[in-house]
């Protein structure tokens, strides 16, 4: 590569990397704030968030045995050592979802930074990556309204339940092939902090004088070492077809946690109004330990023209746990899957007149349970995806576009439903930045 484009490559990754991750856009249609406002995301670590890159999104999200020599898989690290070329990839998505439950709904939108990579081949066995990726969000705001015993000060009152943060992973990468055999590991820092709120505000004015107020506040920090291993067999058919198999895997592992509570009341006279923290038990320190989880896939691919693929992923939630936090173990349901089946397809990449010939196509089905167990129930979700990638002219970079239209939950229960609609728009920037001949 040479030294001009070197230099812009680095200064582009950081810029990306030193930008909020959650950056929130305005909604009109959310009545009580500027950002996406998911009632799921009070539980456990909040909702999980989706780290593939932009062009295997098309396909459903079928990362275990997916390869590409010019884009990072970092789903499967093991997918680094067939990288050709020096890849700079980073994605934004925006969404937006209609939320219902007992007969009332409200829409509701964000856009964000999805992830940011650097994958590079270190010869034409081995690769690295070195990426960037957030792994859950926080962020609820609900309120509901209670009445108080006979003879209380407080008379009705309004509850308001509020969140938010995010729990994000910063990682390295390597991987090595032997013959048709390539293993991988990711290791890097999970980190993160999310924040907990509860009030009870009265708002009977014939009782407001003398009446109390109080706030409930829960504030955790996380971090910890945290590691995900791939492997991935390619066996070729012939000259134009093969098949591949894959797979990952990460074991149950602590993260540090350190939780902070403390309780406010305010008390009004009428003409004073009185701050108070009742409540302080200091600085907790504990585990919160992540479950294990492993997926597997197959793929055939006939070469520069079709590949197709599926998917299984599970995690072992019942594992999950936070010792300072108990309320944090709430509703998490005892395992979650997916199932997806995606593909995709080029026309005719050797084309010379027509661009659309060189735009390759992607497709995909996915079901699975969430992590989340509310009301004795598990929550269902099920989608379909669209995509396409498409090529620079002359160039193996790429622009990628990944539509997923999908439903989380079902009114039945008394449970919320999700109908969400999510785009994903990326790039993946290629160019010669280490030669592997240098190596040899």
């Amino acid at each position: 590569m040479s030294q001009p484009h070197a230099k812009y490559l680095v200064v582009i990754f950081f810029a990306f990397w030193g930008v909020n991750v959650f950056a929130q856009t305005n909604t009109t249609s959310n009545p009580t704030d500027g950002r996406e406002n998911d009632p799921y995301s009070k539980y456990g670590i909040g909702e999980l968030v989706n780290g593939a890159n932009a062009s295997v999104r098309g396909m459903a999200n079928i990362t275990s045995a997916y390869v590409n020599p010019y884009e990072v898989n970092s789903e499967n690290p093991a997918s680094y050592s067939y990288l050709q070329r020096t890849t700079f990839e980073a994605a934004f998505t925006a969404s937006t979802r209609s939320i219902s439950a007992n007969g009332l709904s409200y829409n509701t939108g964000t856009a964000s930074i999805s992830y940011v990579n650097i994958g590079i081949p270190i010869n034409k066995n081995a690769g690295m990556c070195l990426g960037f990726k957030p792994i859950a969000r926080t962020y609820y705001s609900l309120v509901d309204t209670t009445t108080s015993a006979l003879g209380s000060p407080i008379g009705n009152a309004a509850r308001s339940y509020n969140g938010e943060g995010s729990l994000n992973y910063a990682y390295l990468g390597g991987a090595y092939r032997f013959h048709d055999l390539s293993v991988g590991v990711n290791i890097g820092y999970m980190f993160g902090t999310i924040q907990n709120n509860t009030a009870v505000v009265p708002i009977d004015t014939a009782q407001i004088n003398r009446a109390f107020t109080a706030e409930y506040n829960n504030f955790t920090r996380i971090g910890g070492i945290y590691w995900k291993a791939g492997l991935m067999y390619q066996h070729k058919i012939d000259s134009d077809y093969s098949f591949r198999i894959g797979g990952t895997f990460a074991m149950s592992q602590n993260l540090n946690e350190q939780l902070s509570s403390y309780q406010v009341s305010v008390y009004n006279f009428g003409d004073t109004i009185v701050n108070d923290t009742t409540s302080n038990s200091g600085v907790s320190h504990g585990k919160l330990t992540m479950p294990y989880t492993y997926s597997i896939g197959v793929m055939f691919t006939k070469t520069d023209k079709w590949s197709m693929g599926l998917d299984y992923t599970t995690s072992k939630w019942s594992q999950f746990n936070s010792s300072p936090d108990a309320s944090r173990n709430v509703g998490i349901a005892n395992s979650a899957y997916k199932i997806a089946f995606g593909g995709e397809y080029t026309p005719d990449i050797n084309s010379i007149r027509n661009y659309f010939s060189h735009v390759t196509y992607k497709y995909g089905v996915y079901y699975g349970t969430d992590y989340l167990n509310l009301i004795n129930s598990t929550i269902p979700y099920y989608g379909l995806t669209v995509g396409g990638s498409l090529p620079f002219r002359r160039n193996t970079s790429k622009l990628h576009g990944a539509l997923d239209i999908g439903r989380l939950g079902t009114t039945a229960n008394s449970q919320v439903q999700e109908t969400y609609v999510r785009f994903t728009l990326g790039f993946s920037f290629n160019d010669r930045w280490f030669i592997p001949r240098k190596y040899d």
